[in-house]
Parts: structure tokens; C-alpha cells; sequence
């Protein structure tokens, strides 16, 4: 059961393996209204402004399976200084509070992070192609780009959430290994 003193904040992307903040719980749940797209050029975390990477942000339209992480009172203020800072350096996301529903069939209302697809670092909905070439060259703060793409492939299908454009990208990287799951 939520308790009023819990925030919770949905990962669709890297947050799903590498939250970087304590909780209390998680749970998969669903958002509906938009979806996960690779659409955000990175020039900081897989990239550089000169060599962009790309990564994933929240688009209009659709739905999309994350894991929900509940997050205790006491520790709120530390986790969103610390996602505002991973997620909003360069302004390319949007903070918001959107209702969720959990896999036990609660809705709560959860922070999220959308794409800002006023700003110069939305890549939009690009072709597959450009999307291998932009991959294959990122490297950021946070690692290589491939690593990015394929560790969320990984955990996507671990969890038991199907992402067909995904598979297909990962498909195209031409084999590069999907990186082992880290043990729970």
C-alpha cells in the first residue's frame, strides 16, 4: 500500500537498471499517453556535442512499461536533486507528475521525464539507419552508447516487456553481445 508519505518516479530507460537512488519498492507499471522512443540526441552522458549519442525520452502518443520505484519520504529530497541533475542539465527533458498504474493494479501519481520536443537536442522519430550511425559513434560521461541501447534491450526483455522497434535496432548493431544482467 502507498503511503502518503511515498513518492514514486517511473524509469523507462537507463533508471530501470542504474536508478542510482534508494527506494523502498518497485513494480513494473504502465503510463498511458506516450511511449518510448530513442529521440533525445545526447552531447553529455552517451555523447558529446560533436559526436552525439542517442537515448530515450517520453513522446507524445501510445503507452509505455517501466518500473515504478517507490520512494520513502525522508529520502525524496535527496532523490530529486539527484534525478533533476542526471535528467535535467541540458533541459531536453520535461519534469512531470503523471498518474501511473502499477502491476498490482494501483494508479499513483509518479515523476517522470519527458522529451521536450521544442528543443534542440530532440532528435524525433529517425530513420533506423541514422539511428545505427549515431549509436555506434556516442560516447559520453556515462559510457559508450551501444552499452546504453543494448543493457536497456536486455533488461526490457528480462522484465518481460516487448519493444519491437527496439528489437529491431539491436538487431542492426550487427551483433554486438547484449551485456550480461547484473545478479539480483
Amino acid at each position: 500500500m502507498q503511503h502518503e508519505s511515498t513518492h514514486w518516479v517511473l524509469g523507462y530507460g537507463s533508471l530501470i537498471w542504474r536508478p542510482g537512488f534508494d527506494y523502498v519498492g518497485k513494480q513494473l507499471a504502465r503510463i498511458n499517453g506516450v511511449h518510448r522512443r530513442l529521440c533525445v540526441y545526447s552531447h553529455r552522458h552517451r555523447g558529446t556535442a560533436a559526436r552525439p549519442g542517442l537515448v530515450f525520452g517520453l513522446v507524445r502518443g501510445g503507452s509505455c512499461r517501466g518500473m515504478a520505484f517507490e520512494v520513502a519520504a525522508d529520502c525524496w529530497g535527496e532523490v530529486h536533486a539527484y534525478l533533476s541533475a542526471r535528467e535535467m542539465d541540458r533541459g531536453v527533458y520535461r519534469e512531470a507528475y503523471r498518474s501511473i498504474r502499477l502491476d498490482d493494479g494501483r494508479v499513483v501519481t509518479a515523476l517522470v521525464f519527458l522529451a521536450d520536443e521544442r528543443h534542440v537536442q530532440f532528435a524525433g522519430r529517425l530513420e533506423l539507419a541514422e539511428q545505427v550511425r549515431l549509436i555506434r559513434a556516442g560516447q559520453g560521461e556515462s559510457g559508450p552508447n551501444p552499452e546504453y541501447v543494448l543493457a536497456t534491450a536486455a533488461h526490457l526483455r528480462a522484465l518481460g516487456i516487448g519493444d519491437p522497434l527496439l528489437d529491431e535496432l539491436v538487431e542492426a548493431l550487427n551483433g554486438l553481445d547484449l551485456p550480461a544482467l547484473e545478479s539480483a
